[in-house]
């Protein structure tokens, strides 16, 4: 693919949020019947996409996913097209788990190259404890298997840079800028102010076309600041942990040492 024409925005990165992964939920007569024509072997439905974060459009910077399943699905190469505001996913039934590989393919005008993720498709609860893994069970058997990602474009085309902004919140200086220059076109400072207030926003807060996650969590939204601030206390609690055990450590080694010393003068007074 040729490279955009124009120049690039030097010393500037532009990061976008999203979210990939996998939801499965086991077969049961009353909350999840098996469709008709489904395999009597398959035990599950399960999903797997690529969406932006609270369910934003990113249709602008990303144009197409492929995903790649188990060779013993059919068709089992599949290439999602990118319906805006919608998010590119695929619906399937299974028994098993697999890895997929997930192709990312960006707007003509980012000049990126294609990038691939992998995703582990989890049909049965998980977890690092058996409590995580009993709260998988008590959502009805529902298995979440999502990852938080920030895609960044590194110096983009003056083009995709436009495409990355538009709708997104000026910063303060930018828009005095922009009100000072009247904006392309030349027509005082309405260009600005018209070019900031065309992102709408999510049910979150989220404004379109910007990098901006919820405040809080919400049902079917477990990526926010809530989250960022819940892990950050996770890593801290764990900090202190490992601290402590240090600390025990060294105790235990000097008073080692010290007994050491203590034989070696025993040993030599004795000699």
């Amino acid at each position: 693919m040729a490279p955009p024409a124009g120049k690039r925005v030097k010393g500037v990165q532009v990061f976008r949020p999203f979210v990939y992964g996998t939801t499965a939920r086991p077969f049961d007569e009353k909350t999840n019947p098996k469709p008709p024509g489904v395999p009597d072997d398959h035990t599950h439905s399960w999903t797997v996409f690529v969406k932006g974060i609270d369910d934003v459009d990113i249709t602008y910077w990303l144009r197409r996913v492929q995903f790649k399943l188990h060779e013993s699905i059919p068709n089992h190469v599949r290439m999602m097209e990118g319906e805006k505001s919608k998010p590119f996913s695929i619906n399937e039934t299974g028994w098993g788990e697999f890895e997929i590989t997930i192709k990312l393919y960006y707007a003509a005008e980012s000049g990126e190259k294609p990038q691939t993720l992998y995703h582990h498709l989890r049909l049965h609860p998980y977890g690092r404890t058996e409590e995580e893994k009993e709260t998988m069970r008590l959502n009805g058997g529902e298995v979440i298997s999502w990852t938080y990602e920030e895609q960044i474009f590194n110096e983009p085309y003056e083009a995709f840079y436009d495409i990355l902004v538009s709708g997104a919140p000026l910063t303060p200086a930018a828009q005095a800028a922009a009100n000072k220059s009247g904006g392309k076109g030349g027509k005082g400072g309405s260009k600005g102010k018209e070019k900031e207030q065309t992102g709408g926003r999510s049910e979150g807060g989220v404004l379109e076309r910007s990098a901006m996650i919820p405040m809080v969590n919400r049902p079917g939204q477990p990526f926010s600041r809530e989250t960022e601030q819940l892990e950050a206390q996770k890593l801290r609690e764990a900090r202190a942990k490992v601290d402590e055990m240090a600390a025990k450590v060294r105790e235990e080694m000097e008073k080692k040492q010290q007994r050491l010393a203590e034989l070696k003068s025993e040993n030599s007074n004795t000699a």
